[in-house]
């Protein structure tokens, strides 16, 4: 695939100071750039993929000029204090997701504050993600993100757009987002598994040039949240 130039590291500084401004108590400027596992209840393996999120924060630390604090899995639920620390939590699953009144409303903050929800579908979680979705945001639905979304071109171009890693239904892999305020909030990956495609080489046994598919997937998704 195309590899585009490196985002310049004054732009990715300016970025971090950005999300410093509205991420309370933490600075991510100060501390550098973690991204969060979301703990959530209902019942789902919230926890699945355990080598996924530690892989791609090598990979951004290898591949991009992201000040990186440390490789191991952050996680966090939506009533912690230290929420706001992260500027991307990720969700995964196969099961059943369910938030608190308490938790959309938290949800809802820290998404209007500047934070982004990556849910990444690993076949089970689709019914009650868009249930609990459409509480944090009722009357809006989930729209296809358009090709032409810097998602797809910023850092790696994806000629194929969403990676499909695993055949699930067999449908096409899509990536399913939420804008608010013209700001892209929410990106759901549906029929896809980039979560599976993120893991060490020997759990899934996914071919070579899937795994870095999903890889550079991740990474520009990471480099625009960081960037927007």
């Amino acid at each position: 695939m195309k590899l585009r130039i490196l985002v310049p590291t004054f732009v990715l500084a300016l970025s971090l100071a950005a999300v410093a401004a509205w991420a309370p108590p933490v600075s991510a400027l100060d501390q550098g750039f973690r991204i969060a596992r979301l703990k959530y209840s209902g019942g789902g393996d919230w926890y699945s993929n355990p080598t996924s999120l530690p892989n791609l924060m090598k990979a951004l630390k290898a591949r991009t000029a992201i000040r990186i604090t440390g490789t191991e899995e952050a996680r966090v639920e939506l009533l912690d204090e230290n929420l706001f620390s992260y500027p991307l939590i990720y969700m995964n699953g196969h099961g059943e997701v369910r938030f608190s009144q308490a938790e959309v409303e938290r949800l809802r903050q820290y998404l209007d504050r500047g934070g982004f929800l990556w849910a990444d579908d690993n076949y089970g979680m689709d019914r009650s993600f868009r249930r609990e979705i459409a509480k944090v945001f009722p009357g809006q639905k989930l729209v296809d993100l358009p090709f032409d979304n810097e998602v797809f071109h910023d850092f790696y171009d994806l000629p194929h757009g969403t990676p499909k890693v695993h055949e699930h239904d067999g449908l096409p892999a899509q990536s399913l987002c939420l804008f608010d305020k013209g700001r892209l909030v929410v990106l759901y990956t549906y029929q896809s598994d980039i979560g599976d495609g993120m893991e060490d080489p020997d759990v899934h046994h996914d071919p070579a040039p899937i795994r870095e598919q999903a890889m550079e997937f991740a990474v520009n998704l990471v480099v625009y949240v960081m960037t927007h």
